[in-house]
């Protein structure tokens, strides 16, 4: 008896676990997000990063590198928790990323944030602002932030309370961790993954790509407190700008293909990796 008992408590634990775990990243982005299977959530080896959202939701990462990488990627997805496929997206690159097959000639250091506003995303139903009500990708510190951004919301959008800025420039957990990584990882390059408007949208120096997969390029505007405006035009990293056409639905997996070798094709002609610094004669 007491061994059937202590194998029922092992039973038992186990069911446990597996509850906690399946509350975890992929328990959470398997039941919310368009075309994404357990395994290929699983095969992303997301990280806490350990940022949290305002309501205390971990910030996933993920690296990929090798060891002589010099270029340095980010690439965001789910900014705007509304948006699904971005972060499906994000998931599916970050596999493409360890595909040899698909590979960049020049080493890269990619970091992954799939899901930057978890509190959006979980909401039932999902919420484009996080939750405090503020626009993410309205929230960087670009210049004149405080007449700038006010003016457009009051103005342009007429309070739309779906794009507040929020009451001042990195208010929120989620726009100050991205500032972080700007200034720590030093990206020479920045991918920010949107839905729905079905084109290419691109800010800051170098030429921008032409297309990705079916999506071409359409440069939409600066923003004030936008993501593409500080990083692109701000601190002169170029920002491309992916606007999926379906928020709720990804591309086709070949598409999505697609869309990620053109990136590195014109990543390979047009953003380069700073010199190497000669080594000191003794």
């Amino acid at each position: 008896m007491i061994r059937l008992n202590a194998f029922l408590a092992s039973v038992a634990m186990l069911f446990v676990a597996g509850q906690v775990h399946s509350t975890g990243p992929c328990g959470q982005f398997v039941a919310k997000l368009p075309n994404v299977q357990p395994a290929l959530c699983e095969s992303a080896r997301l990280l806490p990063s350990g940022a949290r959202s305002v309501r205390g939701e971990p910030i996933y990462v993920r690296d990929i590198q090798t060891d002589d990488a010099q270029l340095r990627v980010l690439v965001i997805g789910g900014i705007h928790g509304d948006e699904l496929s971005s972060t499906s997206v994000a998931l599916h690159w970050i596999r493409l990323a360890q595909d040899p097959l698909v590979a960049m000639p020049q080493p890269v250091h990619w970091r992954f944030i799939p899901a930057l506003n978890p509190d959006g995303l979980l909401a039932r139903p999902p919420r484009r602002v996080n939750a405090n009500g503020v626009d993410l990708n309205r929230n960087f510190p670009t210049p004149n932030w405080e007449r700038d951004a006010a003016h457009y919301w009051e103005k342009r959008v007429r309070r739309d309370p779906r794009r507040w800025p929020g009451p001042k420039p990195l208010s929120e957990p989620e726009t100050r961790f991205v500032h972080e990584q700007i200034q720590e990882f030093r990206p020479q390059l920045i991918v920010s993954i949107h839905a729905p408007y079905g084109v290419l949208d691109f800010d800051g120096p170098s030429v921008p790509p032409s297309k990705l997969g079916r999506l071409y390029l359409d440069q939409v505007g600066i923003f004030p407190g936008s993501l593409g405006n500080y990083g692109g035009v701000h601190k002169g990293v170029p920002v491309v700008t992916v606007e999926l056409p379906n928020a709720l639905r990804t591309p086709l997996d070949s598409e999505m293909r697609q869309m990620w070798i053109d990136l590195l094709r014109w990543m390979s002609e047009r953003v380069a990796a700073p010199a190497a610094r000669p080594p000191r004669q003794p």
